[in-house]
């Protein structure tokens, strides 16, 4: 045989192992993406329990609302478990999660785990459920809304800058950036903050079947922790998720053995970078969260004190 026949068949042999490796290593990347995908939000087959995260600030979300209130509707799922650990958000956003797990509560059991914190609108998210479990030291409630303004008149006066706004009427420039809020904006703004915190009052009030009056007394705004919480009928166990499911199986016939497949809106490619940047972003938010943010808008989120 001569030596060009053995540098064909050598080559020939080699590039037969490299495209098995190459196919291996490709089968390797499939079957590593399907844990992932499984684990971070892919469909688990059969029954399950789907599982709500909510941390962060709550705006709205569209696509996410609407992957709630599929839920509804899936015999798939067994039951919606929350977990909140949020200061709160918009009013808006809050308003509209709070709809479509109330949605979902109509037709099967939603349980809500608190962690750290869920006040403000991360609590208003939270009334819909059969059951709150919050831990001792969860700070939650703050049940109020917020609406930031602000104004650099003098800072203009000093800089020698003058405003003139031309307005179709007399309260269309409240509240202004440029001069001071008139007696006539402020008891405006002021009708439309306590007219958002009727509607917050009315969601506690039905979720946790109390008294209007009940919850305004409870309602200035402050937090409470959730042994506090407790005694105020504002949750309704210290617990977390092993507490929620062992109720869901003792009161609502769901096995703890069922799976939980987290409730997701993006894809695969954006779930496996998520996975690994979600930490750092989450821990980075919530440094800046807790030197105090203005927020433009109408917000029922809890402002740390001295923030």
């Amino acid at each position: 045989m001569s030596l060009e026949t053995d540098l064909l068949l050598d080559r020939r042999r080699l590039k037969r192992r490299l495209v098995m490796w190459r196919t291996l290593a490709v089968l390797a990347l499939i079957g590593a993406a399907l844990v992932v995908w499984r684990h971070q939000g892919g469909t688990v087959a059969g029954p399950r329990i789907a599982r709500l995260t909510v941390s962060g600030i709550i705006t709205q979300d569209r696509k996410l609302d609407t992957q709630v209130a599929k839920l509804a509707d899936d015999d798939r799922v067994k039951a919606l478990l929350v977990e909140i650990d949020s200061p709160g958000g918009s009013v808006s956003g809050g308003e509209a999660l709070h709809d479509v797990i109330a949605l979902v509560a109509a037709k099967k059991p939603v349980v809500v785990v608190m962690d750290g914190i869920a006040a403000s609108a991360g609590y208003m998210i939270a009334v819909p459920a059969a059951r709150i479990f919050a831990q001792s030291s969860t700070l939650t409630g703050s049940i109020g809304v917020l609406v930031p303004t602000g104004e650099v008149s003098g800072l203009l006066k000093t800089l020698g800058v003058t405003v003139d706004d031309i307005t179709s009427g007399p309260l269309k420039d409240q509240p202004s950036f440029t001069k001071p809020m008139t007696p006539e904006g402020r008891e405006v703004m002021h009708g439309i903050v306590m007219d958002m915190y009727d509607q917050f009052v009315e969601m506690v009030a039905a979720g946790r079947h109390m008294d209007p009056d009940k919850v305004r007394q409870l309602a200035d705004g402050r937090a409470y922790t959730g042994r506090q919480a407790l005694k105020l009928g504002l949750v309704d166990a210290i617990g977390g998720e092993h507490e929620a499911r062992a109720w869901l199986a003792e009161t609502r016939d769901v096995p703890t053995t069922l799976p939980v497949d987290e409730v997701v809106t993006n894809g695969l490619a954006a779930r496996m970078f998520a996975g690994s940047l979600s930490g750092l972003i989450s821990t980075a938010w919530k440094s800046v969260l807790s030197q105090g943010v203005m927020l433009d808008g109408a917000w029922a989120v809890w402002q740390r004190p001295g923030g």
